[in-house]
């Protein structure tokens, strides 16, 4: 119990800053090359966001990702695509020290609903390291949560990085 109090009052305090932090950017961890639904959901929550930077970590190609930018009216100078990342860790650690150089300290992440939970695991360990704070943003779809050994084993390879800048990503391949 005494280990416990500091740990639920430091999350509760990360919780309550991320609700009064203006977001910079946008961050949105791209979906199945096949499914563009984060990427339209994207270009629909941007619209209401006009003046943040928008960027896309993995997806579909960069040709369909432009199109539905481009259809939704949204000025391609604000696009930021990486085709780094191999997988959600990945996603993180390959934007973070571009968003730090930026100068931003505060996202909207935006990812799949069932998705959430191990992308905010992670984003609170990688940008955390960088005292950048996100607030999450679902985007709603009829898959049921991931299961939660995901996003401890992700978590685990976030706090991996940390340590040591390598993130087992050629392992995770190699297993799937």
């Amino acid at each position: 119990m005494t280990f416990a109090l500091p740990l639920l009052m430091w999350w509760g305090y990360k919780e309550v800053k991320s609700q009064f932090v203006e977001p910079q950017a946008v961050v949105v961890l791209g979906g199945s090359t096949k499914n563009l639904e984060r990427e339209k959901f994207t270009a629909d929550f941007v619209r209401k966001h006009p003046n943040l930077p928008i960027w896309i970590s993995g997806g579909s190609p960069p040709r369909y990702t432009q199109k539905v930018f481009a259809k939704a009216g949204i000025a391609p100078d604000r696009l930021r695509l990486d085709y780094e990342a191999v997988d959600t860790v990945t996603n993180f650690t390959t934007l973070v020290d571009e968003l730090q150089a930026q100068g931003i300290k505060s996202v909207y992440l935006i990812t799949s609903d069932f998705h959430m939970r191990r992308a905010c695991v992670i984003g609170e360990i990688v940008l955390g390291s960088r005292n950048i704070v996100f607030k999450a943003v679902p985007v709603p779809s009829e898959k049921p949560p991931e299961p939660i050994e995901k996003s401890i084993r992700d978590g685990a390879r976030a706090i991996l990085w940390l340590a040591t800048g390598y993130t087992g990503a050629e392992e995770q391949k190699k297993k799937q």
